[in-house]
């Protein structure tokens, strides 16, 4: 259920807590982590954590294997039910990533939303799916179908975007005009071993960039957490790196994580902080909506 937002609740401040985690083969190991993980985050304080994009399993989308999609689960399963239970022990929102099987051949991308009363607020199924060498999600994902969405949890509105939708600003506009008063961008996004020395500087800036745009044009928060380790064999694996972080809606960066090792960010947001952005910088005022009809095409030729 998505409740009513009425522009007027979650005015007090909240505390964001980011799980940066490397994977191992093992998924009871990687939810075991996540869990201690989650629960380091709230002893902190954090009342809203995130883990990153599918963090039970290795990215298996490096190659196109049928037996990977023996890792999804549905849902209810091991991980909402984890999960579920967690919230309400700690009290805390949890934004989770999961495989979901939907049915026999029809599997998503999805992330889930739990009320710190444990509650399962829904669910958000990844709409842009990549197909780049060694990230075929087209093989196993199939593209979202419920939209943009924004849950109204006990401490703020939120938005999960996953990380490909990253890079959209027609996703993040959607999600804002809803009333996300924070993107959550759960991620799994790395270097090519061949184009490190290149490109990885500019990748890499590009990613941040992009986030820090969306957190500017909207006027909210924008909190990714990416996963980080290398995985794979040494020349057609991935090296993912980490960088987790959370930038406030001026686009700055409020605190980031480390880019080669697992970490556990917790950053405070203010809510007010967006309301004063958004009247020094009126963007979401001055849209030209009678204009925009042709977004929609695919080019305009």
């Amino acid at each position: 259920m998505i409740r009513r937002y009425n522009g007027f609740v979650h005015q007090s401040k909240f505390r964001i807590g980011l799980v940066q985690m490397a994977c191992s083969p093992d998924p009871a190991e990687n939810l075991a982590k996540a869990e201690w993980r989650i629960r380091e985050a709230a002893g902190r304080s954090a009342q809203i954590v995130c883990v990153q994009e599918l963090f039970r399993s290795q990215y298996f989308c490096r190659e196109e294997k049928t037996e990977w999609f023996d890792l999804a689960e549905p849902i209810p399963g091991p991980t909402s039910e984890s999960f579920a239970r967690l919230a309400a022990e700690l009290s805390i929102v949890i934004v989770g990533s999961v495989f979901e099987r939907r049915a026999a051949g029809v599997y998503h991308n999805t992330a889930l939303v739990f009320d710190a009363d444990g509650s399962l607020l829904g669910r958000y199924r990844k709409m842009h799916i990549p197909d780049d060498p060694l990230y075929f999600e087209k093989y196993y994902f199939t593209p979202g179908d419920l939209g943009f969405r924004v849950f109204d949890t006990r401490y703020a509105r939120v938005a999960p975007l996953v990380c490909w939708d990253q890079w959209y600003p027609e996703a993040a506009r959607l999600a804002t005009l809803s009333g996300a008063q924070v993107l959550f961008y759960p991620t799994a996004i790395g270097w090519h071993p061949a184009e490190k020395a290149e490109f990885g500087t500019a990748q890499q800036d590009a990613w941040r960039t992009i986030q820090r745009a969306h957190a500017i044009a909207n006027g909210l928060y924008v909190a990714a957490v990416n996963r980080v380790g290398y995985e794979g064999p040494p020349e057609h694996g991935l090296e993912f790196w980490g960088g987790s972080f959370v930038a406030d809606p001026f686009g700055r960066v409020l605190a980031e994580a480390s880019p080669a090792g697992e970490d556990t960010l917790v950053v405070e947001c203010d809510p007010r902080q967006i309301e004063e952005v958004r009247r020094n910088w009126p963007f979401l005022r001055d849209r030209r909506i009678d204009a925009y009809a042709a977004i929609t095409s695919r080019v305009i030729d």
